[in-house]
């Protein structure tokens, strides 16, 4: 499990990066930090957002489809990179945008609109009439939206 670390803290270390006193590996050297690729993240997450880059994320958040949707686009228009990406849309992990990747390519929307976590034990009782009519309207603009963007992959 990774060490959390403050606010106050990133932004010291980012400060004495950006003033040149120190590279990645001597900073991480000096502050105890495992790894620099952390320092570069957090760099490039101030250099983004500024100081609001640097403050902690909700974790385990979920994204809807039309999110993810636009997070890949982006980076597919852009050629970004995932941390790049990352920063732009305020995601903590890039890992999670290279996860959606993965799926989009395997399985499509479908991939990314993947309950996340366990099952529930108990089916949901009572199914509303009304939610058929909603899921095909979704599952319309989804399909919409998967066009587009394997137009633009493809090209």
């Amino acid at each position: 499990m990774s060490q959390k670390y403050s606010y106050e803290f990133k932004l010291k270390v980012v400060e004495e990066y950006l003033n040149g006193t120190l590279g990645y590996t001597l900073l991480a050297k000096k502050h105890h930090i495992s790894t620099t690729s952390l320092i570069e993240t957090w760099v490039n997450q101030f250099k983004t957002n500024g100081k609001e880059g640097l403050k902690t994320k909700r974790r385990n958040a979920t994204y809807p489809l039309n999110f993810k949707l636009n997070v890949l686009r982006f980076k597919q228009d852009t050629g970004a990179s995932y941390i790049d990406t990352a920063n732009a849309f305020g995601i903590s992990e890039p890992s999670i945008i290279a996860n959606w990747h993965r799926q989009y390519e395997r399985f499509g929307t479908q991939g990314l609109n993947k309950p996340q976590g366990r099952p529930p034990k108990m089916p949901k009782s009572n199914p509303n009439q009304d939610n058929n009519k909603t899921i095909h309207d979704n599952n319309h603009d989804e399909m919409k939206q998967e066009n587009e963007l394997l137009k633009k992959m493809s090209i």
